[in-house]
C-alpha cells in the first residue's frame, strides 16, 4: 500500500511545523518531508516535528552536497530518531554530479543508520539510487513516468523505495501559486529536459482541487510514497491545516 505524506518548503516555520506535525500523525499521513535550502534548514525543522510527534516519519529532501558535507550533515541528525528518519541528498551543481552523490551516500552509511534516498531526475542518477540507497526520491513526473521509474528501480533492487514529490493545491485560490511553482520549473534547463523526455508540461505534472483524489488516486498507484507538496495561497498554519483536512477527508 503506498504512503501518502506531505512535503513543505524548508522554511516553514518552526512554530507553524511544531502545530501541524501532530495533526498529520492524528490524520494517519505517513510523513512530513521538509526541502533543504540555504534558506531552511530541513534537519532542524524535522527536529521540532520528532518532539511533538512519536510514529510520524521524518524525510529530508533533497540536502545539496555542494552546499552542506556530509559530516555536517551527520552531525546534525545526533538528537534525531533515526528509525523514523529518510534523508535524501543531491548534488547540487550538475558538475560531477554522480561521483559527489555516490561518495556522499557512501560516507553518509557509514554515520548514521537513518534510510537515504537520492535525488534522482535522470535515468543515471536513478541508476545510482538503486545501487546505493534505499531509495529515489522523483520530482515533475506524470503517472506514467512515475510507475516506469518505479518498475525500473525495483527490477534493479528490490526493496528500493520510490519516493515522488507531486505539487498539489486543494483550493482554487492556490491556483495562482501552483502555475507560478510549474513555470518557474518550465524554466529550469535540467527540469525541461525531463520534462521533454515524458513528453509533458510541469503543469501537467501536479494535482489541483479539480483532479484530487482522482490525481492521488492515480499517482498512488505508480510509485511506493507520495508526498504531496503542499501550494497554498499563503503559508498561515490555518490555511495549512485546511489542506491537511482537505486530503484527510476524501
Amino acid at each position: 500500500m503506498t504512503a501518502l505524506s506531505l512535503g513543505l518548503p524548508g522554511v516553514t516555520s518552526h512554530a507553524t511545523i511544531e502545530r501541524l506535525a501532530p495533526l498529520l500523525e492524528a490524520a494517519g499521513f505517513h510523513a512530513l518531508w521538509l526541502n533543504d535550502t540555504a534558506e531552511g534548514n530541513a534537519v532542524a525543522g524535522l527536529a521540532v516535528a520528532a518532539s511533538v510527534t512519536s510514529t510520524l516519519h521524518l524525510g529530508a529532501g533533497v540536502i545539496a552536497l555542494d552546499r552542506r558535507s556530509v559530516a555536517e550533515i551527520a552531525s546534525s541528525l545526533a538528537d534525531l530518531p533515526l528509525e523514523r528518519l529518510t534523508i535524501g541528498l543531491g548534488a547540487g551543481s550538475p558538475h560531477d554530479g554522480l561521483h559527489r552523490v555516490r561518495a556522499g551516500v557512501l560516507e553518509l552509511r557509514e554515520r548514521t543508520s537513518a534510510a537515504i534516498v537520492v535525488g534522482g531526475l535522470g535515468p543515471k542518477m536513478r541508476a545510482l539510487a538503486a545501487e546505493v540507497a534505499d531509495g529515489v526520491l522523483l520530482n515533475w513526473l506524470t503517472p506514467a513516468a512515475a510507475a516506469d521509474a518505479t518498475r525500473e528501480l525495483h527490477s534493479s533492487a528490490a526493496g528500493a523505495r520510490s519516493i515522488l514529490y507531486v505539487r498539489t493545491s486543494v483550493d482554487v485560490a492556490a491556483e495562482p501559486a501552483l502555475q507560478a511553482e510549474a513555470a518557474k520549473y518550465d524554466a529550469i534547463p535540467s527540469y525541461a529536459a525531463n520534462l521533454q523526455r515524458i513528453g509533458a508540461t510541469a503543469r501537467q505534472t501536479t494535482i489541483g482541487p479539480d483532479t484530487l483524489a482522482s490525481g492521488i488516486a492515480e499517482y498512488s498507484a505508480s510509485v511506493d510514497e507520495l508526498v504531496l507538496r503542499a501550494i497554498t495561497a499563503d503559508s498561515s498554519p490555518a490555511t495549512l491545516e485546511r489542506f491537511v483536512k482537505t486530503v484527510a477527508d476524501l
